[in-house]
């Protein structure tokens, strides 16, 4: 079975791994390199430094739309193309090269989440069950067929990173019980129905911030949400701090904004549940528990937060 794999972050690596160990990665193609860290030196993604240590011949176009990927899909001419986490919407006229098409790796049970963070979305509208699909391929923005599915629980205080390392490892599994079967025309697609269908569209690093006019319930699901990127925050005597972990506790939401102590611990009164600060990270240090930073941060008991 020859294959070509499309992917980019950590997310693709197992199934990237498990296609050429049990099957014949011919080529890959992934996002360019892209600036990191404080000195913005150019970082690959980690499916090309897979690539380069396992000899894959590799490709990584500003736009997938660029005539090379086309050339070089064809000179592949490979049976299947597998998708996970690439970061690009693939053009109609690449669909048809690979024999069977392309196949997405995609973190949800779709039809629901559809898009780019759909373990985030999951998490912060409190789903209790998510899973992988494998879908087809088409046009839209994850719209195609469906050739099969794992569902899993999500766990009280997962966050989004522990979660998609989880899914990964399932999606991988996922991809080499189903390929031989699916290529061999043993296995019948089913079209998703689109009334059922929700959107997780791509998160922006400004979204982490939240105010004292939230619910504490919902707070706690974004921090999870939005851990380890962009992460969760609040603006204290012009600090950003950011929060690492956190749980709600039921409260009248009276005094909402007001920066108290529960148990040791820092918390904020919110519009409708108190939010207790577990472990919280000041822009340039260290991640530290709560009860750590109430200890350092004078004059912290007793103020209050803006609500914008």
């Amino acid at each position: 079975m020859r294959i070509v794999f499309v992917g980019s972050p950590g997310f693709a690596l197992p199934s990237l791994d498990a296609l050429h160990e049990n099957f014949n990665v011919v080529g890959v193609i992934t996002q360019p390199d892209k600036p990191a860290g404080r000195g913005r030196h150019p970082r690959p993604p980690a499916v090309k430094t897979y690539a380069i240590q396992h000899e894959i011949p590799f490709i990584q176009p500003r736009k997938v739309r660029e005539a090379e990927v086309h050339s070089r899909l064809e000179r592949w001419n490979s049976d299947v193309a597998v998708v996970a986490a690439y970061g690009q919407i693939l053009p109609a006229s690449l669909l048809d090269i690979p024999i069977h098409g392309f196949v997405n790796v995609h973190a949800s049970l779709l039809p629901r989440w559809r898009g780019a963070a759909p373990v985030q979305a999951a998490i912060l509208h409190g789903d209790t069950r998510t899973g992988i699909t494998l879908m087809k391929i088409d046009p839209g923005m994850d719209t195609g067929p469906i050739i099969t599915k794992a569902e899993v629980m999500i766990e009280d205080q997962e966050t989004s990173g522990e979660l998609l390392a989880r899914l990964s490892y399932i999606g991988a599994q996922l991809l080499i019980d189903t390929l031989p079967s699916y290529l061999d025309g043993k296995i019948e697609t089913t079209p998703q129905n689109d009334q059922d269908a929700t959107s997780a569209p791509l998160i922006k690093k400004m979204e982490g911030k939240f105010t004292p006019d939230q619910t504490a319930d919902y707070v706690s699901r974004q921090i999870r949400a939005y851990e380890p990127w962009p992460g969760s925050y609040f603006e204290w005597e012009e600090k950003r701090v950011r929060v690492r972990k956190a749980h709600a506790l039921p409260s009248n939401g009276n005094e909402a904004g007001s920066l108290i102590e529960v148990v040791g611990f820092p918390a904020i009164r919110m519009r409708e549940g108190i939010l207790v600060l577990d472990v919280l990270q000041i822009s340039g240090k260290q991640a530290m528990p709560g009860d750590v930073f109430l200890r350092g941060s004078r004059g912290f008991l007793g103020s209050k937060l803006a609500f914008s």
